[in-house]
């Protein structure tokens, strides 16, 4: 997605930073817990196989009988904040998020001259989980709305 996302901005795509969490797993795990885990384990393996692409997990926690992934945010926001040291010749970066938290470390870079591209996505149903922020959309040099047609687009561009 990353190369296919970059490909028509003529950018690209030095390395892919992936975000996520494991699944939950109660003490002990149920048989759907474990075999949830274990599909993940064979994705994340799968992923690190990539050199170009660097896997940041958080962990997820259940509360109320509702699952929160925690610690995912700051991974991104220190990783972010980190480009202008550890990746000194990039000046483009394409962030895929919806999340107005991360509209403060979007201004830093783009204050210390890094171009932020954003691709999102929205539902436009305001207050709902896809809903988006105008805050955000500010913050960010180039918006790309990630719909339906382009994701298949870049579906099918990576199977050729």
């Amino acid at each position: 997605l990353p190369i296919q996302l970059a490909w028509p901005l003529q950018l690209k795509v030095e390395h892919t930073f992936f975000y996520t969490a494991p699944p939950f797993q109660s003490e002990p795990p149920t048989q759907e817990e474990a075999r949830r885990k274990a599909r993940y384990d064979r994705f994340a393996s799968e992923l690190r196989r990539n050199s170009s692409l660097t896997l940041r997990e958080g962990r997820c926690q259940c509360v109320g009988g509702e699952y929160r992934q925690k610690g995912v945010d700051t991974l991104l926001t220190m990783d972010l904040l980190s480009v202008p040291h550890r990746f000194q010749h990039i000046r483009k970066i394409i962030i895929l998020t919806c999340d107005t938290d991360f509209v403060p470390v979007l201004q830093e870079l783009r204050r210390l001259g890094i171009e932020v591209i954003l691709c999102y996505y929205s539902d436009f149903i305001r207050g709902s989980a896809f809903s988006m922020s105008n805050h955000i959309l500010t913050a960010c040099d180039t918006r790309i709305l990630m719909t339906e047609e382009l994701l298949q687009k870049c579906i099918r561009s990576r199977h050729r």
